[in-house]
């Protein structure tokens, strides 16, 4: 298999799986109060480029199932932007900060605007908690998934 064919197929991989997770698990990934344990997959675009299509559209695809139009075009936009800074970071240990700022701000914007009540303070409150979520799964489950998939790269040709 070609190396563009593989990329090809990883995105799409990447959009299934961030998009199958994020609904199958929509309780807990939509709304001001989130934990979207798909989001563990932003932080890919760090050791694959292909990621970066792939969380978009399957992004894309979970905030159709579940979010509202502004959070199918912002919080697209949020993580496409995201994964590009990601994907320019040289540390490890830093390729979140881009997901948890980014989606802080971006997405607790979009929740404070399709409230009844939008204000300064349920800005705040919206954005922290987005950001304080991003920051739980990127690093307890992100980071440990770029080690897992780094050492399986070596022993999968389809990863490399």
């Amino acid at each position: 298999m070609n190396n563009s064919v593989k990329r090809v197929v990883r995105g799409g991989i990447i959009a299934a799986l961030y998009a199958g997770i994020t609904v199958l698990l929509a309780p807990i990934s939509f709304g001001s109060v989130q934990a979207r344990v798909s989001e563990a997959f932003t932080l890919l675009p760090f050791i694959m480029p292909e990621a970066i299509p792939g969380l978009t559209v399957g992004c894309l695809i979970a905030n159709i199932f579940g979010g509202s139009v502004m959070d199918m075009i912002f919080g697209t936009l949020a993580t496409l932007a995201a994964a590009i800074l990601t994907s320019k970071i040289k540390n490890m240990w830093l390729c979140p900060i881009p997901v948890i700022l980014l989606n802080g701000i971006i997405v607790g914007a979009v929740l404070t605007f399709t409230t009844v009540e939008a204000s300064l303070k349920v800005f705040l409150f919206n954005a922290a908690s987005i950001a304080v979520s991003e920051a739980i799964i990127c690093y307890c489950l992100g980071e440990p998934l770029l080690l897992f998939i780094g050492g399986l790269s070596k022993k999968i040709p389809f990863l490399r």
